[in-house]
């Protein structure tokens, strides 16, 4: 029983390296995932070659591959998705393979044809299953003949709004309408209404047509209470499929996913084995090979319904690999070169348990607006056998319009479910980003959350716990004692060479005083504030952006800026100013008068840069709250600005093809 028990345990071993590789590859992509496969490449002596647009001349990326090939302007249908261009770059460096990645053209049939077509291997499924599966309309009709269980709807494209309206009507509210060629969350809406699918369809093939140049949209049943669970796949071009368990994929913001973990708390023996069967025998009805991904929605009742089939890697593909002890991109890059897999599905287990946040330069606190701008500072949290973080950036590095707002990945792995997630809550406190705005705070939120330890999860997750958006009463609460206390160490270690900063102080933390007494040497210290006594051990050293420390024996770290004369503590997403002052300065402190905040709020402001796409208003126009007042397109998405209160336009200050910079004015109110 125990030698069972122990073989159980047995990662599968790691396929060995070949002599028949590939001497050089290119990767048709940027940031964090084409430095991912150079990362394997060079792993297995394979040389890679980057291409990069203008904007990208300097990306982390393009300094790490051997060599690199310029491609054209920022914007990706110029550069990224011209396949002529990808093509000749491989002639030019005798590139005898390409890696997609994903998104761009790692899911274009016509990229396959043409690698082919130049006798270059492509790292990826041959152009047949990319036809059949890669079109979400398509792919659903192939999946009703295989006797795949699949949504309602339906399934061909739409004309125009009018018949948008009629179809969700026979299918019945609420409806999904999707992007036939879309991924990402982009180009897909809810509609609960006909006005809802009027606009939906309006924005869905907006979206769809700026983001993957087609603007094909189907509408289908929106199951209520979902769970997104998908099934990763891995097949050889010899007749071997395996299924590599599932990811549970529910958290998302507007369809696009934030928080993804292997495996899924959901599911039982049973319903995995039956999807990852199924999965298997939808990628064997077009005699898939390489890295796939099968995406279902789960009821309540652990039904599942197919969705499509991913025809490349996924961004989330890291947790599958930290379960399984599996390197994806070697095998995709092995299978690509004829290879067969070096093991069967009995031959796959699952260790563990590990989580993905995706930190994305975007603001959680103004509706999640995309920001651009220049990484001032750039800290990851120590990778090691329970953190790993997958980046395409650097400090001193842009954060471009031009593309996803991605800065990383992070991914914590724990020998069960909360193991894994309290570590990440310690890694995001790690991880230090300035000169963008992050949604570090949001995921530290989704962390601590109740309802998400307890693994009660849908897709409607985020939209049911913050309502009206997120805002700093979502946060984990502190303990302002311990956070004053942080504050007064560090301003002692700051100081000690001047004097001890021992005795009385007080430490207005957000204007707030707290009293308390320093004493202590080195990194021991004591803490007494009123009728508590905190032993703190504290490791710091001046001009470093954390504090590792531990308060009666618990450990924490506590991310510190210095704001003028005193400090900005950052703890689990949260934020505090802290002024160290004596009891006499807090007594005087306390006279000064608060500056207030200038009044905006008779104009509509630009959230974030970018183009302004439309305007829906005109000077004298009377509007109701939330009308839709404008439309600005950012990082590829539109978002639609509407009004929070009824007023009269009195001015507008921007026209449709303005581009826009954060805070401008747009239209003021009388």
């Amino acid at each position: 029983m125990a030698a069972k028990k122990k073989a159980a345990k047995k990662k599968v071993a790691a396929p060995k390296k070949s002599n028949k590789l590939f001497d050089k590859i290119l990767i048709a992509n940027r940031g964090e995932i084409a430095c991912r496969v150079i990362r394997t490449a060079k792993k297995l002596g394979i040389k890679t070659v980057a291409v990069y647009s203008e904007v990208d001349a300097d990306a982390l990326h393009v300094r790490e591959a051997d060599e690199k090939v310029f491609i054209g302007p920022p914007p990706s249908a110029q550069s990224y998705l011209l396949i002529d261009k990808i093509v000749d770059a491989c002639k030019k460096t005798g590139a005898q393979a390409v890696h997609p990645g994903y998104g761009f053209l790692s899911e274009k049939e016509a990229f396959q044809k043409a690698l082919a077509k130049a006798k270059i291997a492509f790292i990826g499924p041959d152009a047949h299953a990319i036809y059949a599966m890669g079109d979400k309309i398509e792919s659903k009709k192939l999946a009703q003949k295989a006797g795949v269980s699949t949504v309602p709807g339906h399934l061909a494209a739409i004309p125009n709004a009018d018949e948008a309206v009629k179809i969700a009507r026979k299918i019945g509210y609420p409806v999904m309408i999707k992007a036939s060629a879309g991924g990402g969350g982009k180009g897909m809406r809810i509609s609960y209404n006909d006005a809802e699918t009027r606009e939906g369809f309006v924005s869905a093939t907006n979206e769809a047509k700026a983001s993957f140049a087609d603007d094909r949209v189907f509408i289908e049943k929106y199951v209520e209470e979902p769970r997104h669970i998908e099934i990763q796949l891995i097949a050889d071009g010899h007749g071997n499929c395996c299924y590599l368990w599932e990811r549970e994929c529910s958290i998302q913001r507007r369809h696009q996913k934030v928080i993804e973990e292997a495996p899924s708390p959901f599911l039982d023996a049973k319903t995995r084995k039956a999807m990852g069967e199924q999965a298997v025998a939808l990628a064997k009805a077009v005699k898939y090979k390489s890295a796939g991904t099968v995406e279902f929605i789960v009821d309540k009742n652990r039904k599942f319904y197919f969705l499509e089939m991913n025809t490349r890697l996924q961004v989330e593909h890291p947790v599958t690999e930290l379960i399984t002890g599996l390197d994806l991109v070697e095998l995709m890059i092995k299978v690509a070169a004829g290879e067969k897999l070096p093991f069967q599905q009995k031959d796959v287990k699952l260790n563990g348990w590990a989580v993905e946040a995706r930190l994305y330069a975007e603001d959680p606190f103004r509706n999640f607006l995309p920001s651009t701008g220049r990484l001032v500072k750039y800290r990851e949290p120590a990778p090691g056998k329970d953190v790993r973080v997958d980046s395409g950036v650097y400090e001193g590095g842009e954060i471009s319009m031009f593309y996803d707002p991605m800065i990383a990945k992070l991914c914590t792995y724990g020998k069960d479910r909360l193991t894994a997630i309290d570590r990440m809550r310690r890694a995001l406190d790690e991880f230090y980003v300035r000169g963008v705005s992050h949604n570090v705070p949001f995921l530290a939120a989704l962390m601590a959350h109740p309802r998400f330890r307890a693994g009660k999860l849908t897709t409607n997750f985020i939209a049911e716990e913050f309502k009206g958006g997120f805002t700093a009463a979502h946060l984990p609460p502190k303990d302002p004692v311990v956070l004053a206390a942080i504050a007064a160490i560090v301003e002692r270690l700051r100081t000690e060479r001047v004097g001890l900063h021992q005795g009385a102080r007080v430490v207005m933390l957000n204007r707030q005083p707290i009293a308390m007494t320093v004493t202590g040497i080195g990194t021991s210290f004591t803490i007494e504030s009123g009728d508590r006594k905190l032993a703190v051990e504290a490791d710091w050293a001046p001009g470093e952006p954390l504090v590792h420390a531990r308060v009666d024996g618990e450990a924490m770290v506590v991310q510190v800026d210095a704001v003028g004369s005193g400090w900005r503590l950052i703890h689990e997403g949260g934020q505090a100013e802290a002024l160290v002052l004596t009891p006499r300065q807090a007594e005087l402190y306390a006279k000064m008068p608060v500056k207030a905040a200038p009044d905006t709020s008779k104009f509509l402001l630009s959230p974030m840069p970018g183009l302004l796409a439309s305007v829906a208003v005109h000077e004298g126009q009377d509007v109701k709250a939330g009308e839709a007042l404008a439309v600005v397109e950012a990082m590829k998405m539109e978002n639609v600005l509407r009004a929070v209160r009824d007023g009269t336009v009195k001015t507008l200050h921007a026209k449709a093809g303005d581009s826009l910079r954060v805070d401008q004015k747009i239209v003021e109110f009388a």
